[in-house]
């Protein structure tokens, strides 16, 4: 096993970490951003209406979206097995 194998490995491994999280981040971090907005505009503060509507927004995207990001994980999973007799002999 070489140097750039472990690079190689380690950057598909990165970006598929990347692509995965990239819906939930997305979906929260729009959520928040449209909490925040109704929080400034009508002066209410409260902590839970910030954290709910994130939770809701994360759980609907993971709903939606988890058999495709799961389906990216048992393919790299699989090819990162198979691929484990080339990188030792």
């Amino acid at each position: 096993m070489t140097a750039q194998m472990v690079l190689t490995i380690g950057r598909d491994a990165l970006s598929l970490l990347l692509m995965i999280s990239m819906p939930v981040l997305a979906a929260v971090l729009a959520v928040g951003l449209i909490v925040s907005i109704f929080q400034a505009v009508t002066q209410i503060h409260e902590a839970t209406l910030a954290f709910v509507p994130k939770l809701i927004a994360a759980m609907a995207v993971l709903a939606l979206a988890g058999p495709w990001m799961l389906g990216l994980l048992v393919d790299f999973i699989r090819r990162t097995i198979e691929s484990i007799p080339s990188m030792i002999g």
